[in-house]
């Protein structure tokens, strides 16, 4: 309920935005839903993002797609390596929002995205275990010996900063799997296949009662930030400035922060 009425909040804001400013052409937004009743050209709005911002971003392509009629947002989430792979590899998109600063480097000096990217979120690790941790897991830690571990792979965002924080903790694991996204390490532990897994705080949140969260120490000294940028063959550059401008902007962030990301915007 909290999140639909934050929704709600958001279209209302950004609404009132557009009639104050009636001269300008209205920014692009959409939703893969919305049926706009207008005669504004229709056109498409595709946004490369990393797994972890599916439920915050595909509240945001709803509230721009409500705001912004004509226009429809698509959604590609992935892991942000494997997502900078496809960009590389020619796929098409006008947005890409990386889980960390190391992937969209990468985009950066492949020529893959144009401008200075946005920092418009932060994240941090955490470990998430069945309903009530009846395995006793205390972290990473000697606690779970003889349990099934699973973590992100390296390369993945995810990936990197549970290798720095184990590092960091002077801890070596043993995951019995690698994923290449931070979504499928979550889905592990909730169906039964994993005992525990390392997770960002957002994912744990949107699991609900599906897991119990396990505070790592030293976590919060290892922090993702998210950058996001128009890609070099976007075919609606305009648009996905609009679109970063509505991710960095007020309602945006207040939908971000609704769903446990800190806020570490760059303006």
């Amino acid at each position: 309920m909290k999140r639909f009425w934050a929704l709600r909040a958001t279209v209302w804001l950004v609404a009132l935005a557009g009639c104050s400013s009636a001269a300008q052409p209205a920014p692009a937004g959409s939703t893969s839903t919305a049926g706009a009743p207008s005669t504004a050209a229709e056109r498409t709005l595709t946004v490369f993002a990393a797994a972890s911002l599916k439920g915050a971003f595909t509240d945001l392509g709803d509230a721009f797609a409500a705001a912004n009629p004509g226009v429809t947002v698509r959604f590609s989430f992935e892991g942000s390596s494997t997502l900078v792979d496809q960009l590389a590899g020619g796929a098409p998109a006008d947005v890409f929002a990386s889980a960390d600063e190391l992937n969209m480097t990468r985009a950066v000096d492949a020529g893959l995205v144009v401008g200075t990217p946005a920092i418009f979120a932060a994240n941090v690790l955490t470990l998430v275990v069945a309903p009530g941790n009846p395995e006793g897991i205390t972290g990473l830690d000697a606690s779970l010996e003889g349990h099934k571990l699973v973590v992100c792979a390296v390369g993945v965002p995810c990936g990197n900063a549970t290798k720095t924080l184990a590092e960091n903790l002077g801890v070596t694991l043993t995951p019995v799997s690698q994923e290449q996204k931070v979504t499928d390490v979550l889905g592990k532990v909730t169906s039964g296949e994993a005992d525990a897994g390392v997770v960002y705080t957002t994912d744990a949140r949107s699991a609900g009662d599906k897991v119990t969260t396990v505070v790592i120490p030293g976590s919060d000294e290892v922090v993702n930030r998210y950058p996001i940028a128009v890609t070099t063959e976007a075919s609606e550059a305009a648009l996905a400035g609009s679109f970063i401008d509505f991710v960095t902007g007020d309602p945006g962030q207040q939908v971000l922060g609704d769903y446990g990301f800190a806020e570490a915007v760059i303006r």
